[in-house]
């Protein structure tokens, strides 16, 4: 069944995608926060970072709790960050995409468990410029379960799939380790490496070459906007790989299609 057949049901989906977005949202956001400071994600009851005061059930409602009470714990009064909401917002926009894109599908939920993924990934290495090794396994496993349930013409393009993240993740590695001895440092850490190789295995060869150019682009631009705001710091080059390989995943084909009209 396709949600695009009646009009209702794809309202109704959209809705449901939308609120379990912002529940997956405000989870994985906690799992990025605890992962960063080497605490289980999977026991403990939610609380406030500032007091520990543990969290209600109204509380926990995504977005709304945090409108409700204008920002603030319940208990110390102290200002919760914006980011609680803006996560749960984003996710659940990023739910509705995945569902329009990839309708009820297996497809659609082995590229779901992937954005899941790249959005915890962005968290931890915005905040601690980690990418925890834990992302790309349920990456790996979730491509390698859904495997025989999608409709490949063959195991040929499976297989080339896998060739490209070996391309892609080996060929960085070499890059990598040449750029080290070049400049005298590290140019590119090895959890983006393996990223790049998570993303040529969801991708292929030419929306990983696309996901590669375009985080560049976006590393760039982001890296001056911090050096124009007058930080100091680093800026990870995780969260431009993963909001580039979402971009491709969700929209790669058209994207591909635009550019060659351009060069032609």
């Amino acid at each position: 069944m396709s949600i695009y057949e009646y009009r209702p049901v794809l309202v109704f989906c959209v809705v449901v995608a939308a609120c379990f977005g912002a529940i997956m949202g405000s989870f994985l956001n906690c799992a990025a926060f605890r992962s960063v400071r080497d605490e289980s994600f999977l026991k403990g009851r939610s609380r406030c970072p500032k007091c520990g005061h543990v969290l209600g059930p109204l509380e926990l409602i995504p977005v709304f709790s945090w409108v409700i009470q204008r920002g603030r714990c319940k208990a110390c009064h102290e200002r919760i960050s914006i980011r609680y909401p803006l996560t749960e917002l984003g996710f659940g926009l990023l739910t509705v995409l995945c569902l329009l894109r990839f309708d009820l599908t297996v497809e659609c939920l082995r590229n779901y468990v992937f954005l899941c993924c790249l959005f915890v990934l962005t968290l931890t290495d915005l905040e601690d410029m980690t990418i925890p090794d834990g992302c790309h396994i349920v990456a790996v496993i979730a491509w390698l379960a859904a495997l025989p349930f999608l409709p490949f013409p063959g195991w040929r393009d499976a297989l080339m799939h896998v060739v490209a993240g070996v391309a892609f993740g080996g060929g960085l590695l070499l890059v990598s380790l040449a750029m080290d001895r070049l400049l005298g440092r590290e140019s590119l850490g090895g959890g983006d490496i393996k990223l790049f190789a998570v993303v040529g295995l969801y991708l292929g060869f030419i929306g990983s070459l696309f996901a590669l150019l375009l985080s560049c682009v976006l590393g760039l631009a982001l890296a001056a906007v911090l050096r124009g705001k007058g930080g100091d710091r680093a800026f990870p080059f995780g969260p431009s790989i993963a909001i580039a390989a979402a971009a491709m995943l969700l929209y790669g084909a058209p994207l591909i299609a635009w550019y060659g009209g351009l060069l032609s």
